[in-house]
């Protein structure tokens, strides 16, 4: 058997960008598994050794080289986290030098820059819509009508980490409804949905997959028996349908992927941040 292949994010800021860069990378290789773990605000020296001591015995535990995907600008601090033996990927490298030429300046190493808060009004609207993904998760509020995007799925189909996703990336308010049995039954889109349809975007899985995630969050329950998925999912594919709801399935796509799709459907056009 192939041993698992432990992956870092590590940076001198929050790690997101190193994290979403690496994610989008290892989704290009699906025969391989990988165990991550993200590194924030390496900024010193010491920290790098700590790091470099992660890495190392994450390594030896595996019985396989470890990936480093780095967004750390400091050169010393780069230096040190490259003994702890692990493949060093710098995010920055292959655009560095293209830049500097075209621009005619050098780079200023400065520690944290690229997670800066330059643009204030961006970062709060991204703690709002942040706030808002939190409050209006799997049905807790129902007032959608400060909703840009509104997921609908079975439980447990990615509609969360894509909310949470679309709000830290892109400042968005994305609120997500959970189709119950008694919607599934009804075989028709929830009266509380029908106002905001221009917002709704569907999310399905494979019966299977799904089987696997549920199994995880309560082992052996009706919930999570596989006749149960594959009856959810079918009402669910079913109400889409007639609905005409533009439908996405989860089961091999990232999340980078599905959010994506949801924003080029929507005809939202927004800046990453």
């Amino acid at each position: 058997m192939t041993p698992t292949r432990p992956v870092f994010y590590v940076s001198d800021g929050t790690g997101i960008t190193a994290e979403t860069i690496g994610h989008s990378l290892l989704t290009q290789f699906g025969d391989t598994r990988f165990t991550t773990d993200r590194i924030p605000f390496v900024d010193t020296a010491e920290k790098a050794r700590e790091a470099a001591q992660r890495i190392r015995e994450a390594g030896e535990a595996a019985g396989v080289r470890p990936i480093v995907v780095n967004s750390c600008v400091d050169n010393e601090l780069y230096r040190i986290l490259a003994e702890g033996g692990g493949l060093m990927l710098d995010i920055f490298a292959p655009f560095i030098e293209p830049l500097e030429r075209e621009l005619g300046e050098t780079r200023k190493l400065r520690v944290g820059q690229a997670h800066g808060m330059v643009d204030f009004e961006a970062y709060h609207r991204r703690i709002n819509a942040m706030n808002y993904a939190l409050t209006h998760d799997d049905g807790i509020s129902m007032d959608f009508d400060d909703a840009e995007i509104i997921l609908v799925g079975v439980s447990r189909a990615g509609k969360t980490p894509t909310c949470v996703y679309l709000a830290l990336h892109y400042g968005i308010c994305a609120a997500n409804y959970p189709l119950t049995e008694e919607d599934l039954e009804a075989d028709r889109l929830p009266a509380k949905l029908r106002p905001h349809r221009h917002k709704l975007f569907g999310l399905t899985i494979d019966p299977i997959r799904l089987h696997q995630i549920r199994q995880e969050r309560r082992p052996n329950s009706r919930y999570a028996q596989l006749d149960t998925c594959k009856r959810e999912v079918a009402q669910a594919e079913h109400i889409f349908r007639n609905e005409r709801l533009t439908t996405l399935s989860t089961t091999h796509t990232s999340i980078e992927e599905i959010a994506s799709k949801v924003l080029t459907t929507l005809g939202i056009h927004r800046e990453m941040f």
